[in-house]
């Protein structure tokens, strides 16, 4: 179970699965023997987030970040029960909610539940089965959208085989738990929003700023560090591929050298400080 320090405020990392994952899964242009290719000219990659074989070492987990005043679930994973097109997250039965528990954490004491976006693993345990119902399962929180991301995925409407708003997002909703806000708004003084679109139109990282510290947690921006040894390489579930590359572009340089970047999805040691090489290259360095 991961854990940072950011000044007063302390991030922890609540693990559903941790997995290798074919790079075919997140991008039809690449390949196992591509990306160790990529690692040949960035071996800093191995072992945290690619291992030997060409697979990345992948997480799906929420952060909950503990200012000592408030406690907020950042992501909330895919979720138990859930009806799911994809065989590996269907009708799961995982002990997210024990572990949630181990961590320090019950679910009552969360104060806000915050989604980066609005993807299947991002919104599971907004909600949980209760009696054939799908209700709050951090009932004391509000659970904080960007109003853009909503509406956009309103528009689209459910995907033939699942209902992901309505299980994950209606519910809390309908709870008068919602809180709807712009791409840059701020939880508390130690917590924003940093817009950061392309994978979705509303996708938003989340920074966290104390006694001098700051710690930015990415989202889906940056699924694997591979994308940071090459930005261009952006995700088939991206909304704007092209967006999503100038996005990762500018993210990168705005966090270089001392901000601590807690990837949502990365294996391994699971964060690192962004750092150029002699030739202009950015790397993690763990």
């Amino acid at each position: 179970m991961n854990s940072w320090n950011v000044g007063s405020v302390k991030v922890t990392a609540v693990v559903e699965s941790a997995e290798k994952t074919s790079p075919r899964f997140l991008f039809r242009s690449i390949t196992r023997e591509g990306v160790l290719e990529v690692v040949e000219g960035a071996p800093w990659l191995q072992p945290d987030f690619v291992d030997a074989d060409g697979y990345l070492m992948m997480r799906t987990q929420c952060l909950v970040i503990d200012t000592g005043d408030l406690r907020i679930a950042v992501d909330t994973c895919v979720g138990n029960d859930k009806v799911r097109v994809n065989a590996g997250w269907n009708s799961l039965q995982t002990d997210f909610l024990n572990d949630f528990v181990t961590a320090g954490y019950d679910p009552e004491s969360i104060d806000y539940v915050v989604c980066t976006h609005l993807h299947v693993d991002h919104i599971g345990w907004n909600t949980k089965l209760v009696d054939g119902q799908w209700v709050p399962t951090f009932p004391n929180a509000r659970y904080v959208f960007v109003r853009r991301e909503l509406e956009h995925w309103q528009g689209e409407g459910p995907t033939p085989g699942e209902d992901l708003l309505g299980d994950s997002v209606t519910p809390v909703i309908d709870a008068g738990l919602v809180d709807l806000v712009d791409s840059t708004h701020e939880i508390c003084p130690q917590v924003r929003f940093d817009p950061t679109p392309g994978h979705t139109p509303g996708h938003v990282s989340v920074v966290i700023e104390s006694e001098g510290a700051r710690a930015v947690i990415t989202g889906d921006m940056i699924h694997s560090p591979i994308q940071i040894a090459r930005t261009e390489l952006s995700s088939d579930f991206d909304t704007d591929r092209v967006m999503s590359a100038k996005t990762r572009d500018e993210f990168l340089a705005r966090y270089l050298d001392e901000t601590l970047v807690i990837g949502t999805h990365w294996g391994g040691a699971g964060s690192g400080r962004i750092r150029r090489d002699e030739a202009g290259k950015y790397r993690v360095e763990v």
